[in-house]
Parts: structure tokens; C-alpha cells; sequence
């Protein structure tokens, strides 16, 4: 029986938690050995405690097990994950799903994503279709997009549930509710702990397309997704700052330089144009902050090495940046 540990990092996310799990509890799993591993940040509200007794209590009828880490003080989305995949390695596993804390999910959304992921033996993760919880008729995410101006498109953002109805090859799935391969997991290496949290998902999505591995779209695995439950809004100076700090850590650690080069005159212009939508919200120098700061530190990257026998892969990343790049201005 193929056996997938669910992985759910949580900071401070009780009230969530609780829903998240309620929704786990009628997931299909009569093809699967399933076990749920919960990775406490450091939670002063309470998380702890619930779950120790929801553990101690919970009914294993189609969950094999359920299992939590608590850490001292909050290490990062990135460093929660990766110990959580550790554990799961250790175990076996074959797939490691991962799930924001403020998701709800379908009882069937696990099979779809496992039905996409057998299909090709190269396809390295496989996304849901988020559904932003207020408003459930329309989408929260229908995969990422990144572009030569260094930003990542959440596709289907805001737009009918009508829409993306098709499989299909994104350029990366969003952690919040993602089914990724282990094998291929031990080849590339796990989550980057340097990033902390935001955009991790983005660079290890990034990092197996260079080397051939595929992400894709699952469109009838259907999650509820609130949203910005751990940074507490859209925009804020954490959020902010950490974000631009990943996305020079994105384009430093994944791009050789000859592409860096070759895309500088995007990369800069939509630097620009971040800083200026930032600045009309008033957090203009926080912006820029964070791309001092990934600059700075971009030298503690682990940048991936350029092989030959890659090229081909590269040549098909630089189109599909194009690509993304047009359909963005499009619109």
C-alpha cells in the first residue's frame, strides 16, 4: 500500500487547526497508509496542548498515525517542512503532502493528486486547486507562474471556479497543498531552511525543472484556502521584507549567470515596479530592505551548479519565463 505522510506546519493557528484537521478526519483513504505529522513552531495559543489530547483520542480508522514535533521557538515554514520530511523518509514513505494549517480539504483531494502524480514517473509535485474559503466560487490558486520580471502569478487568483478545469504543467505548486514524490525529494535536496518562509515552494519547484522533473495542476482536487493565517495580512513588514529578500535568493541560487545577465534588464524593471507598487502602500523602504538584505546574503545560498547535461532544461525554464512574461503583460 503506497504509504503518504501528511505534513502540516502550524504558529499560533489553533482556531484553523482545528477545521483543517476536522477535514482530514473524512479523507479518502482506502488506497493509501496515511499518517498526519504536525510540526509546532513554537505556538503560544494553545496548538500544543489541543493536539497532544486530539493524538491521544483520535480515531485511526483512516488515519494510521498521527504524530507531532514541538519545537521550542518558530524555525520557519522551510526548516518545519524539511523536519517533517526527515521523519517521513525515515519511515518509508513514498510522497510527502504538504498543507498550510489554514486549509480545508475535500475527502477526495488526495486522490487526485495521487492520481496526477502516477501518471508520469518524472513529475515531481502536484498542486490543488485552492479555493479561497469566504468565497468559495472563486479561486484562491490554480498553480504558480514566474515570470522574467522576478515575480510569481498565483493563475486563477480571484477568478470563477469555472475556470481551470484542465490538467496541466505549472511552473511550481504552492506549498499550502501540494503532493511532492520523495524519491525525487532525495535527489534534489529538500526545502531551502535559508528562506524561512515564502517562496521556498517557488525555488524547489524551480530546482526540479532544472533538473527534467515536472510540477503539475490537479484541477479536481479541491482545497479551501484562508489565507495570510500566519503572517496575519496580505501586506505587512515581515511578509514583505522576507519576500523580496527570497525573490533574490530565487533568481541568485536557480539562474547560472550567463542568465542572470541575460535577464538583468527584466529583473531590474520589475524590481522598479515592485518598489513603486510598495511605496503607494507605504512600505516602499521595507521593500528595498529586503532586497539589500538578499543581496547581502545570497552568498549563504547553496547555488545549483551549471551542467551541460542540463541545458536543455535551462532552454526550456528561459521560454517558459518568456512565455509567463507575455501572458502577464497581456493581461
Amino acid at each position: 500500500m503506497v504509504k503518504i505522510f501528511i505534513v502540516i506546519p502550524n504558529f499560533n493557528g489553533l482556531n484553523l487547526l482545528i477545521n483543517c484537521l476536522n477535514s482530514l478526519e473524512n479523507i479518502n483513504s482506502h488506497n493509501f497508509n496515511l499518517s498526519i505529522l504536525i510540526i509546532d513552531n513554537g505556538s503560544k495559543d494553545g496548538s500544543v496542548d489541543f493536539l497532544k489530547n486530539k493524538f491521544e483520542n483520535a480515531d485511526t480508522n483512516n488515519i494510521s498515525n498521527h504524530m507531532l514535533i514541538i519545537n521550542e521557538n518558530n524555525l520557519g515554514f522551510a526548516k518545519a517542512v524539511n523536519q517533517g520530511i526527515e521523519i517521513a523518509n525515515k519511515n518509508n514513505s513514498d510522497y510527502i503532502c504538504l498543507l498550510n494549517n489554514d486549509t480545508e480539504v475535500k475527502p477526495d483531494f488526495l486522490d487526485n493528486l495521487f492520481k496526477t502524480i502516477e501518471k508520469d514517473e518524472n513529475i515531481f509535485s502536484v498542486g490543488s486547486k485552492m479555493l479561497r474559503y469566504d468565497n468559495p466560487d472563486l479561486i484562491d490558486d490554480a498553480g504558480d507562474e514566474y515570470t522574467l520580471f522576478g515575480w510569481t502569478k498565483k493563475s486563477g487568483d480571484g477568478v470563477s471556479i469555472k475556470h481551470y478545469t484542465e490538467e496541466r504543467e505549472i511552473f511550481s505548486a504552492c506549498g499550502g497543498a501540494t503532493l511532492y514524490k520523495m524519491s525525487i525529494l532525495n535527489k534534489i535536496c529538500y526545502f531551502d531552511e535559508n528562506f524561512f518562509a515564502y517562496m521556498e515552494d517557488v525555488d524547489i519547484g524551480y530546482r526540479a525543472r532544472i533538473f527534467g522533473y515536472k510540477n503539475l495542476f490537479s484541477p479536481n482536487a479541491i482545497v479551501y484556502h484562508h489565507g495570510s493565517a500566519s503572517s496575519g495580512s496580505k501586506y505587512n513588514e515581515f511578509k514583505i521584507k522576507l519576500a523580496a529578500r527570497n525573490n533574490v535568493f530565487v533568481i541568485y541560487k536557480n539562474m547560472p549567470i550567463l542568465q542572470i545577465i541575460l535577464n538583468i534588464g527584466f529583473l531590474l524593471f520589475g524590481f522598479f515596479i515592485k518598489y513603486l507598487f510598495f511605496a503607494k502602500k507605504g512600505y516602499g523602504n521595507i521593500y528595498l530592505e529586503g532586497l539589500k538584505e538578499g543581496i547581502k546574503d545570497r552568498k549563504k545560498l547553496n547555488k545549483i551548479k551549471f551542467r551541460s547535461s542540463n541545458l536543455k532544461n535551462y532552454l526550456k525554464l528561459e521560454w517558459k519565463l518568456i512565455a509567463n512574461s507575455f501572458k502577464l503583460i497581456k493581461k
